[in-house]
């Protein structure tokens, strides 16, 4: 998969997500096998662009080519000169967002509410691309709603304006993400168009990314949310194309190496305050993984320092060692000493504070 003088083999590519695609979950993603990784979206107001929010967004420090930018906005000026600016700071692709379905994007005619006006559209990829000497692609959905799936048409427009790859989420935009994508409609916008094309929607495991890849004949595949909660399943799509044998998920310490380190990086790059609550999406996804006892997580999430948070989520992963036992957890201060129950507190029942607060042994 080529994109003007940018090779991606194979053709993995992270999607940008507001609030987990920042600079540091991209460098994990690109390590572990993503060759495109988009930051996360930025309004094209100007009034925004200053923000501390959008320069952390923006911050590609000691990033390697090619530097996705992606901006969302409903107005045609704004984005033109959002493009122009990134681009000058050195953006080497410009990414346009009709692919959002969150009602604070759609309320403002941006995102994938955009789709519902073909004019809108088309004046806006023009002029986009006219704009900046990089190359601009765009990420949509199948459509606004099912009677009106037109992914098709905006497609053919959007080659015809110079757009150099597409991304499509297989939903419209009345389904957020709800239900299961289809990818019927991706199939057709790839044989529309003779630019390369991204498959978005659902993929979680290698089988399911070998399926799409034959329902659809994408030249790629852009995965979001379960890149999530396994940022190796790019790894594991690439090795199990290359080679059709699934490897083996990675072990306990291998995580625990990979969390610990991502979580140290997200302290560094938003500072300790704010380091800590963004943190703590990548804690949840953890617990849906490997979930640990309840009174452990809850102390976890609740951590409100750096330094107790990586000291928790050290304990997490002694915790989920098979030979943990509930002497241990009492050891490191995780379950009451009231409690002789480790199995209550595992499966997090709400009588373990009802039973710490009156001072005595659960009946279980």
């Amino acid at each position: 998969m080529r994109i003007a003088g940018f090779q991606f083999d194979p053709g993995l590519a992270a999607a940008p997500m507001a609030g987990v695609t920042d600079r540091v979950f991209r460098a994990l993603c690109r390590s572990l096998g993503a060759r495109a990784v988009t930051a996360e979206m930025v309004s094209a107001r100007p009034e925004l662009r200053a923000t501390r929010k959008s320069r952390l967004r923006l911050s590609h420090a000691g990033e390697c080519a090619p530097r996705i930018v992606q901006i969302a906005g409903g107005d045609l000026y704004d984005l033109v000169h959002a493009a122009k600016i990134n681009a000058d700071q050195g953006a080497d692709i410009i990414d346009i967002n009709m692919g959002c379905p969150a009602k604070k994007v759609c309320r403002k005619a941006a995102g994938s509410a955009l789709m519902a006006d073909f004019g809108r559209v088309a004046a806006i990829v023009d002029a986009v691309v006219e704009a900046v000497d990089v190359p601009v692609t765009l990420k949509m959905r199948t459509g606004v709603s099912a009677n009106q799936r037109n992914a098709v048409a905006i497609a053919r427009r959007a080659e015809q304006a110079g757009i150099a790859a597409l991304a499509v989420h297989g939903r419209t935009r009345d389904q957020h993400y709800a239900g299961v994508a289809e990818y019927h409609t991706i199939a057709a916008v790839k044989r529309a168009v003779a630019i390369p094309v991204w498959a978005n929607g659902d993929i979680d495991t290698p089988a399911k990314a070998r399926q799409v890849l034959a329902a659809t004949g994408a030249d790629g595949l852009m995965i979001g949310r379960a890149a999530c909660r396994r940022p190796w399943l790019f790894r594991d799509i690439a090795v199990e194309r290359a080679t059709g044998r699934t490897p083996a998920p990675p072990t306990l310490a291998d995580e625990r190496e990979m969390l610990l380190g991502l979580i140290e990086q997200l302290h560094d790059f938003y500072g300790e305050q704010q380091g800590v609550r963004v943190a703590r999406k990548h804690i949840a996804w953890l617990h849906e993984r490997r979930p640990a006892s309840g009174a452990l997580y809850l102390d976890l999430v609740q951590a409100a320092s750096a330094a107790r948070q990586l000291r928790l989520l050290d304990c997490y992963f002694d915790a989920a060692q098979p030979q943990a036992s509930a002497r241990a957890h009492r050891r490191a201060g995780l379950i009451p000493r009231c409690i002789n129950c480790h199995r209550c507190a595992k499966e997090g029942r709400k009588s373990v504070r009802k039973y710490t607060q009156k001072k005595r042994k659960c009946k279980e």
